[in-house]
């Protein structure tokens, strides 16, 4: 037999009436817990957290991304002492300036 017979056996009604009680009453806040937690806005309100939490992340791990690649296009671009590399900088510049003509000739020819 287990413990819970052996003893139910030996406790008087009041006691038997104060366990159901104590066990009504745990059952009532179990309940009331379920229902906050299946409550649509509970839903909602945990999915929105989630949402802004990995948002929030994504953006931190972009952020990071992006100032690495910034500081090693001003290592490449400037020197330790903050001088321009002149040598980097001139044909970098070339190539940019070159290809925005391209794209201002080719617009132009489209719209003739």
């Amino acid at each position: 037999m287990s413990d819970t017979s052996r003893t139910s056996d030996t406790r008087t009604p009041a006691q038997i009436e104060a366990d159901i009680k104590r066990r009504r009453e745990t059952l009532a806040e179990t309940l009331d817990e379920l229902g906050v937690r299946v409550h649509p806005k509970t839903i909602v309100g945990d999915a929105k957290a989630k949402v802004v939490s990995n948002i929030d992340h994504t953006l931190g791990r972009a952020y990071v991304g992006v100032n690495r690649v910034v500081s090693d296009v001003k290592g490449q671009l400037v020197t330790e002492d903050g001088a321009p590399r002149l040598e980097r900088i001139v044909p970098a510049a070339l190539v940019v300036v070159g290809i925005v003509g391209l794209l201002a000739v080719g617009s132009r020819r489209r719209k003739s």
